[in-house]
């Protein structure tokens, strides 16, 4: 032989490759598993094993969705623009926060124990007390709540991006007589952005659970808080699992487009 022999690699499928693509693997696989967990469901709801009022069965509803489809809508448009207002107030002032407490040393160690605080403030407390300040009629107090929840995830994060650039990028774009106004738009706020985002995804689901929470101490009917609240005081039960429902799609709405608002702007970038 005059030469080292070489060894062709193995002509087999990778890993996975049964199920095709990643990307369709990854779509395919928690639709076969919501297939399965309700047809599990199907089952011991119709054994009789549990009782309805426990556990209706999703055929149940199922039928509870299609003869409330309105109410579900006009229910669910309510609570999302509260949800929406919330989180677009809480992001901007979590934004504005954290670059203010970026600022100055002093200023963050202020900010720090007041964010700290906020987060722990239960909703179940303060939704009955807004509420009651800003009247029985206004939605004002649930869209405070949302914005407050928002708030949180979105000043930490973000807070935390602006810490991430390093000080000799700032130190080369002060050689070249940059001021700190371009420095904090060239390199800061898009070295911070990938935070923020993942800040504003957090926000967005938390929005909305704080809005449906919010809706269930008092104010104005309509939401799918007071709904679900409603129906489960009534005993309608399968009613108030497909208001939940409503309310899933509605969170789940909030996540796809915070979701795809952070894609469009990475490409951007």
């Amino acid at each position: 032989m005059t030469g080292a022999a070489t060894i062709a690699p193995p002509r087999g499928r990778p890993p996975g490759a049964a199920w095709g693509s990643g990307g369709t693997a990854r779509a395919v696989a928690p639709i076969v598993l919501g297939v399965s967990v309700v047809a599990v469901w199907q089952l011991i709801a119709g054994s009789g094993l549990v009782e309805a009022y426990l556990l209706p069965s999703p055929a149940a509803i199922g039928a509870e969705i299609v003869e409330f489809w309105p109410s579900m809508v006009s229910a669910g448009a309510i609570t999302g623009l509260n949800a929406l207002v919330g989180l677009v107030a809480g992001t901007l002032i979590g934004i504005i926060a954290a670059l203010v407490a970026s600022t100055r040393r002093s200023l963050d160690g202020m900010l720090a124990p007041i964010v700290a605080a906020l987060a722990v403030i239960p909703i179940v407390a303060l939704a009955p007390v807004l509420n009651t300040m800003f009247g029985a009629d206004s939605q004002t107090g649930r869209q405070l709540i949302a914005a407050l929840a928002a708030f949180v995830p979105v000043f930490l994060n973000t807070a935390r991006g602006l810490r991430q650039t390093q000080p000799v990028h700032r130190d080369l774009l002060r050689s070249y007589a940059a001021s700190n106004a371009q420095i904090m738009r060239t390199i800061t706020l898009r070295t911070a952005a990938p935070f923020t985002f993942t800040g504003i995804r957090l926000a967005s689901s938390l929005a909305v659970i704080s809005a449906l929470v919010a809706e269930y101490f008092g104010g104005p009917r309509g939401g799918l808080g007071g709904l679900i609240s409603t129906s489960a005081a009534s005993s309608a039960y399968p009613r108030a699992w497909a208001y939940v429902v409503a309310a899933i799609i509605l969170g789940l709405a909030f996540s796809l487009v915070a979701s795809g608002l952070e894609r469009l702007v990475s490409r951007r970038r």
